[in-house]
Parts: structure tokens; C-alpha cells; sequence
């Protein structure tokens, strides 16, 4: 089957009349239809239907006074359209009040429609509202009626999920508007009006809710569209698809039963292909439907007012199907009253050659380029350009076709992009020569169009650049800043994917399996690049980590030591891939598959990550550099005109600080110094330091001091001008020990030392903590080993003033870490402010600097006020006190987060995105009683969290923070964030 890369991409976004998707379920309900039809449901376990009463009994029909013929099936509209449009508000004004609505039930939409209902897409839903506003701007709208999100809400909880007769007669009486603009009856066999029965909330839920269409299809219509066509197999096409949709989506019958016919027709039929079925054909695949329903004890109802009752209320009880509820966990949708439902006059695009149907984009979707970027194909049906089933056409050669229909199309690309203020996807079916717009969206994008399209539309006039800013996702930058697989939508990469895990951090990698620190770092060293795959990293593995392209393991999770250092040096990473069986003794790695088989790969066999979905490839595949485009600064430059927070970063590094400070970092907001100790020549000295006797641990000391002096000059010259925070050491001693597996180290290190390996190994084992986080750490350990703190503060002031000599603008802020009572943090502000004396003595020069401290005990934030008496500034160490709150431990929360999450007992991550009702309550604790002592302290984040879209808000919006600190590659991203959140804030931006 052939399919077109555009239908793979950029329309499968697709739905509604072109795309759709059934739920699955086992039983059917018992159908009790109105007194023109019994069709009685005889399954064991029955539910009532739509049309039951709260007892059970069946709810009286309640219809138009339309002529009724062929058993009821047919009617005539009898009213003109100006007087009934009049009469049918005053009457939905009757039964709002009835019904104790805040708005009428239903809105009609079309060329005669009048305005829509207040209350936007809240009421009428994403779908509704649109094809509302296309009605009003004059455009050629299939007419139809939206049913409000207030009666689904209604429907759900109040009505016993029945239609109450005050709405349904305002629903047939709405239908009759619709004949009158169509010039057709719903149930005429002579001149067939069929509809679309479709959910539209006011969030799009694309494939969660159910659609049904050609409703309205009878045995006697069937006849009738065949003759009124001339195309019988088109007639009795659109009826077998109504029965296996209504069957499936409103009955409950398992579409694998109608599909399984379906099959068994194709093979004694000998054709591959639906397309390949002729009329005759089509009429036995009806035939068989039916039966499919008697085998489910029920009967198809041949009454078209109840296949419309019946439809729109499996609609409304979609928006409570399993799939829509997991869905809107999933995206965190809230607030919702319910589903829309559009009933909709159904237009075809297969009615000869002067028909056809297609999609298209206002601008491409790919490079934001101004151009229509689209497909259509003549003669055929929404879901034939999707299929494959046909090769479609670009839309440019609709202009050669049909000039008058493609010129109209462009004039109302233009005037949606113009009402809406963005780029649109448009779904439009022409019948015979008529063009009709049937759905209008705001268009997906890729990063590269996104920030073109936002900067365009800015310099059309169309939008402001507070607009624009929301224009732009937090992922398209991930998508601009890192480089990625240019073509995952393709057959040849889905095939490749073999795995997935956690997506750690963004961006593509390629390279060669590498199982061991030592083994990357050879690589590196002869141009070899690499894939450091690990049961789980280590402080002793960070050489490796820098030097490789990308890193995988199998266990750990978002916040994991692997994740946290993958994103803040921008390296691409997949944690907790669970399928993954690392070897490192035997040099190999198995993964098993989703079908349970597993492949087995050598060390340095080509692997590929995808650390923006987490999933692992086999082989080599291709990757994109970074597209960043001359918009990007542009953009970037309204960004920070906008936001009302300052974004630094988490540098530990000078080629740290100078990566941040090129995204626009505005300083440094973290620095560990404890990341410097990790390099091979420094991490003796280290371990020198802790295991040595005083003499030994003064000559480290010494060493210490000058790499740290020098690093620290180093980013005080990439920062020249703004402030650089550096915290204190903080992690346990214990962590910079090596593991007394590791005997060719401990041999080395007790040679160093000039001691015995066993005595090494028991000095090392008496260090070990039954739990390091809450031990010897932060403050603790800075009051019980000085001499560390004073080394460090030595380090930072002397560098400061090396730099200033030098004509940089150094500016120090030394925070303490891990502080729970200002007892803790007075001790050590007194040792720094007692080195920092001798310091300036010593040099006959001063600089200004800072002492503040992190909050990341819960006690800190409870005692903020105290704090704040002695600090200069706060910091929220905010995956300490997500920790710390919730008493989860960060390094182990992958073994029973990802249930928590899928049980809906927590709805994010907390150590992903901030939980607001717990820990951000702690912080706007902290800020409210540190400000109440002193207005104007600063008070910023540095954790994770500081890079979470979603955390950000709340840290600009509700904490009222002076700044958000997170790693270089994220700060573009954190900007944005940033603006987004000014943007809302402001009430002359709110919509």
C-alpha cells in the first residue's frame, strides 16, 4: 500500500469525517428505541440506553410535526429559514430555563446560523467554536448544531444519561434548519440529508472520543443515494461503514466482528482491497453487518431520529470512557464540563470528478514557509487520503482543476489566519464544484516553523509579540537546540526502535557500545564516538559520561545521578530502560523485545538514543545538527523583552558558563564546586584528603585550592558582569571513595597513602552511612570538617579578586548547603566572613559578595523568618525538598512512581514537575516569612525543577521568585517558560 509521506506526517492529524477511532468493549447495551421501533437488546447483562427513563421504561417520543411516511422514517421541513431561526432561539431560550442551564443548549452553526453562543470554546468545544466562527466570517460551513459541553456535564451527572424531551425537541427542531439550508430531508429516500455526529471539547482529544458518520442510512436511503448519485457503489459503501461505525461506537459491538466479514467477503471475493468490492459486493458485506448484530441478540434500527438519539448520547458517554478519562490524566486536562457534541450535514467528495477532498496547512508545517502545504484527491472520501488506498495530490494542482474552488480556498486560508492569528489546518471536501470547509485548527509544527511562523505572523501584523511568544512550545526549542533525528515518522526508523525508556535528557546520539568509563574514554581518544551503557552510573563514571555521545541504563530514574549530569552537560540519555541487561564482564548487553524475543549486542556495536522519547535503536541512524535559524534570536530577543524573572544556570564549568551564557543565561545560580573534585588528577587528592593522616590532608588541601582557585577564575571571566553562586560542598565524603571492589584502585590508593590495602579497605567501610542523604553532609559537614569550607572560600574570594585585577567583573555568592536551623548557618556565615578577612587582608583589596543558603530541609522553610535574619539570599534546592517532603528517595523512586502515576495517585513526577499543593506550598511559606523580614531578599530555585515549563509558572506567577536556575542546554527553554508565564499574568494578554 502506498502512502504518501504527507499522509504518514502532517495529516494524520486527521479526524472527524476523515479519521476515527472506536473503542473496544465487549458488551453491548440494549437498545430501546421510541415507539416507532422496538429494537430490544436480549444480552444478559443489559444497560439502559439513552432513551431509558430512570426506571427503566422507555422515555415517549417526543418529535417534530413533520410528515411521517415509510414507517415513520421520512419528514418534510414545513417552515421557512428566517422565521424558524427566530422562533428556534426563543424556544432554546425556554429550555434553557427548563433544563436551569447558564446557556442555551445548542448553538447552529452555518450560513444562516446567526452569531454563536457566549462562552466560547468552554461551552461549545474546540470543534463547535471554530465552525462557528467560520459560519460568521461567511465562509461555506456544512450547516449543522453544536450541543454544549453543559449538557454532556448534564447528561453525565444529572439526566440519568437520557435526553430530556425539552432538548430533544429542540435537537429535531435544530435538524429542521439544517434541511432547510441543505434543501433535503434526514430519512428521504429521494433527496437523503445524512449527518456527522462528532465530540469536540474544548481541548483537543484527537482518537479519545467517538465519531459516527453517515448517519442517517436506512435500507430505503441507500436506494435512494444510489439512484440520486448514479453511483451505487458509493451508496452502499457509506451504508456499510454507518453499520459498523454505529454498531461500534454506539452499540458496543466489537469492531473486530464486522471486520472479520469484511475479511471473509475480500478472500471469496479473491480482492485484496475494499476499493476492489463492487456494489453487489458491498450489498452482501451489509447484509452480513446485520447478521453481526443478530448475533449480539439486537437489531439494527432503521429509524433515523433514533440512530440520531442513540448516537449523541454514545457521545456524551465517551467523554467518561476509560480511554478519554486516561487521556485527560495523561495531558493534565481539568476543569472541563464535558464534550461538545456537532451534528453536522454530511458532504462527499466522491460524487464524480468535479468532487473532492483533502487537507491542507496555511503555511508548511515543516519550515514555516508562507506557501499552502497540503494534499486533495478528486473523486474520493476523506479517509482515501489517509489510507494510502490512492497517491494524493499536492494542492497546488487543485489551481490547474479547479481555478474558481482553489482560488476561494486561498482567500479563506487568508481569512482564517487572519481571525485566528495563526497557522491553520484546514479539512475541506468539494461536492460537485462547491467548495465546503469543514474544520479549521491551529496547525502541529515542528520547532523550525514554529518560531518562523510566530516571527512572520509578527512582522504580517497579524499578532503582538506577547502572542507570539505562546506560539512557540517549550519542545520546539528542544527540537532547535539539540541535535535529532531528522525523519521519525519513517518506516525506517520505527522499525529500528527496539526499546524505550525514560527520556532523560533531549537530543539524538550515535555510537558504539561502550560498557565501561575506560572503554569511552579510549574511544574518545581515537575519534571513536560512544554509547556508555551502564546497569547505573556513578560519580566514578563522569569522564566517561562527558567524553561519550549519549548514555543509556537500566536502571535510575528522571533525577537519577545519570540523568542529572546527562542534562546539565547537554548529553542525550535514556534512563530506567528496564528490557536492558548489561554484561560488563562478558562485554555484551541484551534487550529483550515487546514480543518477549531478545537481541544481543557486542561492545562496540552501533547503537542510536532518542532522548526526547526515550526509545533505543539498533544501528546507525542519521542525525540532524542543531537547526538554529536567524528567527531564533529574534525570538529569543521578545522572550526576555517579556519575562518578568531572571533565568540563570547550573555551570559547574567554565565551558559550562560560556555554553549558558550563549542561551542567555543571566548568571549562575548553582555551581557545585563538588563536580570539580570528579576529574582523575583531582579525585586522588580528594580521596588524599578524606582517608589521609593531617599532613597528608594538608597537602591536598593545598593542591585542592589551586584547581579549585582556577576554576573558579575561569567562570568568573564567562560571566563577567553577572553573579555566580557557588555552593559549598555538599555531597557525603563517602561518595568520593572508590568502591573496595575496585582492587586495582584501592591497591593504587593504598600506595599512594603509604598503607595497607586491607587497612583501606576498613577505613573505607567505617566511612559507608545506612543512609548518606539524611548523613555526613551539606552544613554538617562543613561544622564538622572546617577546613574544607575555609579551603573553598579561599578558592572563590582569591579568584575574584584575580579576575578583577584582570578587568572582569566578578561577583560571588557563596551559599551553604543542606542548612535546618540558623544555628547551622551562622556557624559556617562566621567562617566564611572570618576567611574572607584574611583573604582581603592578605591581598590589601576587597570584593563585594553574598552569603545566603538553600532551602531543601522542610525545617528551613518552617523557620524561613529566623533564616532570613542572617541570609542574603535563598536558594530552593527543590529535589532535596521534594525529597525531603515527601520522604521518597529520588535514586529509588523508579520502583514505584511510574504505578503511582498510572493509578492516578500522583499526576506528575514530582521530581519532573513541581507538586504545587505540598512542596510549593513550603515554598511560598519560605518567601512570604523570608520577605516578611527582609522585602527585597532574593530568593531563586536551582533543582531540576527550574527548567520545567510547568514549575516555572508557578515559581514566576504564585511563589513570586527573583530567579529560576537550571542547566546551559535548558535556559533557552526556561526563558520561554519564564515569558509564557509573564504573558498569562498579565491581564491584558488573557483571553
Amino acid at each position: 500500500m502506498k502512502v504518501s509521506s504527507l499522509a504518514l506526517g502532517a495529516m494524520i492529524l486527521l479526524h472527524g469525517h476523515q479519521h476515527h477511532h472506536h473503542h473496544q468493549f465487549v458488551n453491548a447495551f440494549a437498545v430501546v428505541p421510541s415507539h416507532h421501533q422496538r429494537v430490544i437488546g436480549k444480552q444478559k447483562h443489559q444497560r439502559r440506553g439513552p432513551t431509558s427513563s430512570s426506571t427503566g421504561s422507555p422515555i415517549p417520543f417526543v418529535g417534530p410535526t413533520h410528515t411521517t411516511t415509510t414507517t415513520s422514517l421520512f419528514f418534510t421541513a414545513t417552515s421557512s429559514s428566517s422565521s424558524s431561526s427566530s422562533s428556534l432561539n426563543e424556544d432554546l431560550q425556554k429550555v434553557q430555563t427548563q433544563l436551569q442551564l447558564e446557556y442555551a443548549p445548542i448553538s447552529p452553526f452555518g450560513k444562516n446560523a446567526g452569531p454563536p453562543l457566549a462562552g466560547g470554546k468552554h461551552i461549545l468545544g474546540g470543534k463547535g467554536a471554530n465552525l462557528a466562527e467560520m459560519s460568521e466570517l461567511g465562509l461555506s460551513v456544512p450547516p449543522g448544531f453544536t450541543i454544549t459541553t453543559e449538557c454532556c456535564d448534564k447528561y453525565c451527572n444529572e439526566w440519568d444519561q437520557t435526553l430530556p424531551p425539552e432538548l430533544w425537541n429542540q435537537i429535531v427542531a435544530s435538524l429542521t434548519a439544517v434541511e432547510n439550508e441543505m434543501n433535503s430531508q434526514f430519512g428521504s429516500p429521494e433527496n437523503p440529508l445524512l449527518l456527522s455526529v462528532r465530540s469536540g471539547a474544548a481541548i483537543s482529544m484527537p482518537g479519545m472520543m467517538d465519531t459516527v458518520l453517515n448517519l442517517g442510512m436506512n435500507d430505503q436511503v441507500v436506494e435512494g443515494l444510489a439512484d440520486k448519485t448514479g453511483n451505487a457503489r458509493f451508496a452502499w459503501d457509506s451504508y456499510r461503514r454507518f453499520l459498523e461505525m454505529f454498531g461500534n461506537v454506539v452499540l458496543e459491538i466489537p469492531r473486530s466482528l464486522f471486520e472479520d466479514e469484511l475479511d471473509d467477503i475480500k478472500y471469496e471475493k479473491g480482492v485484496n482491497e475494499d476499493t476492489d468490492l463492487t456494489a453487489e459486493d458491498l450489498k452482501e458485506v451489509v447484509g452480513r453487518f446485520k447478521k453481526v448484530y443478530e448475533t449480539m441478540d439486537m437489531t439494527f434500527p432503521q429509524d433515523v431520529l433514533e440512530q440520531l438519539r442513540l448516537s449523541i448520547g454514545a457521545v456524551f458517554k465517551g467523554w467518561m470512557g476509560d480511554r478519554a478519562i486516561k487521556y485527560r490524566e495523561v495531558e493534565q486536562i481539568k476543569g472541563l464540563l464535558g464534550t461538545a457534541v456537532n451534528c453536522q450535514a454530511m458532504v462527499f467528495g466522491n460524487m464524480g470528478d468535479t468532487s473532492g477532498t483533502g487537507v491542507s496547512f496555511s503555511r508548511d508545517p515543516n519550515t514555516g514557509s508562507a506557501e499552502l502545504f497540503g494534499e486533495f484527491l478528486i473523486n474520493a472520501q476523506g479517509e482515501d487520503v489517509v489510507a494510502g488506498i490512492r497517491t494524493p495530490r499536492n494542492i497546488s494542482e487543485l489551481k490547474g482543476i479547479m481555478p474558481d474552488v482553489y482560488e476561494e480556498f486561498v482567500r479563506n486560508t487568508q481569512i482564517l489566519e487572519k481571525k485566528f492569528g495563526d497557522m491553520q489546518d484546514i479539512e475541506f471536501t468539494i461536492q460537485e464544484g462547491k467548495l465546503y470547509m469543514l474544520q479549521t485548527r491551529n496547525g502541529k509544527r515542528g520547532g523550525e516553523a514554529a518560531v518562523k511562523i510566530a516571527v512572520d505572523l509578527v512582522g504580517e501584523g497579524l499578532i503582538t509579540k506577547e502572542q507570539a511568544v505562546q506560539k512557540v512550545l517549550p519542545e520546539h526549542l528542544d527540537q532547535l537546540l539539540h541535535p535529532r533525528f531528522p525523519d521519525v515518522e519513517m518506516k525506517e526508523y520505527k522499525n529500528a526502535v527496539m526499546t524505550r525508556g525514560l527520556p532523560a535528557s533531549p537530543g539524538a546520539a550515535v555510537g558504539r557500545i561502550a560498557l565501561t568509563n575506560e572503554q569511552v574514554v579510549a574511544n574518545k581518544e581515537k575519534g571513536i564516538p560512544s554509547i556508555m551503557v551502564r546497569d547505573e552510573t556513578s560519580p566514578d563514571d563522569v569522564e566517561g559520561m562527558y567524553s561519550a555521545e549519549g548514555i543509556l541504563t537500566a536502571r535510575g530514574g528522571m533525577t537519577s545521578h545519570a540523568a542529572v549530569v546527562a542534562r546539565g552537560w547537554g548529553k542525550p540519555c535514556v534512563c530506567g530502560c528496564t528490557s536492558l541487561s548489561v554484561d560488563e564482564h562478558g562485554g555484551e548487553i541484551v534487550i529483550t523485545l515487546d514480543d518477549g524475543s531478545q537481541k544481543t549486542f557486542k561492545e562496540g556495536d552501533f547503537l542510536s538514543l532518542n532522548g526526547q522519547t526515550g526509545e533505543v535503536l539498533e544501528g546507525e541512524q542519521a542525525v540532524a545538527p542543531p537547526a538554529i535559524t536567524g528567527n531564533l534570536k529574534t525570538f529569543m530577543d521578545w522572550v526576555d523583552e517579556i519575562r518578568d524573572i531572571d533565568v540563570l544556570t547550573n555551570a559547574d564549568t567554565p565551558a559550562d558558563a560560556k555554553e549558558a551564557r550563549k542561551n542567555g543565561a543571566n548568571g549562575i545560580g548553582l555551581c557545585r564546586s563538588e563536580h570539580m573534585f570528579f576529574k582523575p588528577e583531582r579525585i586522588s587528592k580528594v580521596r588524599q584528603l578524606i582517608l589521609g593522616d593531617d599532613k597528608q590532608a594538608d597537602a591536598a588541601l593545598k593542591d585542592l585550592l589551586q584547581f579549585q582557585r582556577e576554576d573558579y577564575e575561569g567562570i568568573f571571566k564567562e560571566m563577567d558582569g553577572l553573579p555566580v553562586t557557588v555552593r559549598l560542598l555538599d555531597p557525603p565524603l563517602h561518595e568520593f571513595l572508590p568502591s573496595v571492589k575496585e582492587s586495582a584502585v584501592m591497591a593504587e590508593l593504598a600506595k599512594q597513602l603509604g598503607t595497607s590495602v586491607h587497612e583501606l579497605t576498613e577505613k573505607v567501610e567505617s566511612m559507608e552511612e545506612v543512609n548518606p542523604m539524611l548523613g555526613l553532609r551539606g552544613c554538617r559537614l562543613g561544622i564538622t570538617r572546617p577546613s574544607i569550607i575555609e579551603m573553598q572560600t579561599r578558592a572563590i574570594l582569591e579568584a575574584a579578586l584575580n579576575a578583577i585585577e584582570a578587568g572582569v567583573d566578578a561577583r560571588p555568592d557563596i551559599m551553604v548547603p543542606l542548612v535546618g536551623k540558623v544555628e547551622e548557618f551562622r556557624n559556617q556565615k562566621e567562617l566564611i566572613q572570618s576567611v574572607a578577612k584574611s583573604v582581603f587582608e592578605e591581598r590589601g583589596k576587597s570584593c563585594a559578595y553574598k552569603i545566603g543558603t538553600m532551602i531543601e530541609i522542610p525545617r528551613a522553610a518552617l523557620t524561613a523568618h529566623e533564616i532570613a535574619e542572617e541570609a542574603e539570599f535563598f536558594s530552593f534546592g527543590s529535589n532535596d525538598l521534594t525529597q525531603m517532603t515527601f520522604g521518597y528517595s529520588r535514586d529509588d523512586v523508579g520502583s514505584f512512581v511510574p504505578s503511582y502515576l498510572s493509578k492516578g495517585i500522583l499526576q506528575d513526577d514530582p521530581f519532573v514537575t513541581l507538586d504545587t499543593e505540598g512542596v510549593g506550598q513550603l515554598i511560598k511559606m519560605t518567601v512570604e516569612r523570608g520577605r516578611g523580614i527582609k522585602p527585597d531578599l532574593k530568593i531563586g530555585v536551582c533543582g531540576e525543577h527550574g527548567g520545567d515549563p510547568r514549575s516555572v509558572r508557578f515559581f514566576s506567577n504564585e511563589a513570586g521568585l527573583s530567579y529560576v536556575s537550571c542547566s546551559p542546554f535548558r535556559v533557552p527553554i526556561a526563558r520561554l517558560a519564564a515569558a509564557q508565564a509573564s504573558v498569562e499574568n498579565k491581564s491584558e494578554f488573557k483571553p
